[in-house]
């Protein structure tokens, strides 16, 4: 497991949001609830921030984006990642969440150990004041196609961040990754006890013509040995063709989106996978390869 020095993530400035956060918001009657993203930079627009905020817009609600990393990157292929310094993390949260109230935080890739840490302090400062702010976390490993997206060990950087997780999304590979368990009911117990409340394994990078998402909640354990499916829910889609630019970042997203809004967490699952499968089958092309999703 890697270790963290305080130094890192500059603990002062991250001391103090837990007691300057304190919003001045009088919200007129068209005010959207407000999503606080940590996200990277992906400059073909098909996922990362950029398509974070589209979704998020799509619910109804509002990113406040936080940028955790650049990178050089297409609609296909991630060339390199520059992770942004922790303490830049640190103030642009802060200048925003200073006077904006948050009703939902998304995070994709942190971009680095450091700022992994640095965005679990920003999370634990705002529970101060909201013990049931919901925390999506998309643990993006790889691009899909397969290309690093973090800086150094991209698992352990996510230690810091899973028991602070109100609904984690991983695929199979990623579920895999984080768990080392190979049968998504182990994937998720694993997951679960590690502190993320809810777990939504997708099957979007399996085969056959179907895909199957399933959802891990609260006493979906008592469904081992009782007879009962220990998947709290399941969805099953049609595959669509092609691939697709940025369909992980839609769907948590969405659901960050909807959570936001106020969804229960079943509800939000569902309009959000509603959400993103319309996004696919609607999704253009911009260049030869993954086609973008229309959020």
């Amino acid at each position: 497991m890697t270790a963290y020095r305080p130094s890192d993530v500059a603990p002062d400035m991250a001391t103090d949001m837990a007691t300057d956060m304190a919003p001045d918001v009088a919200p007129g009657p068209a005010a959207r609830p407000c999503v606080l993203v940590f996200a990277g930079m992906d400059p073909s627009g098909g996922a990362g921030i950029v398509a974070d905020a589209q979704a998020v817009a799509g619910q109804g609600a509002h990113a406040l984006c936080v940028v955790t990393a650049l990178t050089v990157q297409d609609n296909d292929r991630a060339y390199e990642v520059q992770p942004v310094e922790p303490a830049l993390v640190l103030r642009q949260a802060r200048a925003l969440t200073d006077k904006i109230a948050v009703a939902a935080v998304k995070i994709g890739i942190p971009g680095s150990a450091a700022n992994a840490l640095a965005i679990a302090r920003v999370i634990r400062a705002l529970r101060e004041r909201q013990p049931e702010l919901p925390v999506v976390l998309d643990p993006v490993l790889a691009s899909g196609h397969g290309d690093t997206l973090s800086r150094g060990d991209a698992v352990a950087a996510l230690a810091p961040l899973l028991p602070l997780v109100t609904v984690l999304t991983p695929n199979g590979p990623e579920a895999l990754a984080l768990s080392a368990h190979t049968t998504p009911n182990a994937q998720a117990r694993a997951l679960r006890a590690l502190g993320c409340r809810h777990v939504l394994i997708t099957g979007g990078h399996g085969d056959g013509d179907e895909i199957v998402n399933r959802w891990f909640g609260p006493g979906a354990e008592a469904g081992a040995g009782s007879g009962r499916p220990p998947a709290t829910q399941q969805w099953r889609w049609q595959r669509l063709d092609g691939g697709f630019h940025g369909s992980g970042c839609t769907l948590a997203s969405a659901i960050a989106g909807q959570l936001a809004l106020g969804m229960p967490t079943g509800c939000a699952l569902d309009q959000a996978q509603y959400y993103c499968n319309a996004a696919l089958r609607d999704a253009y092309g911009i260049a030869a390869g993954q086609r973008i999703p229309l959020r």
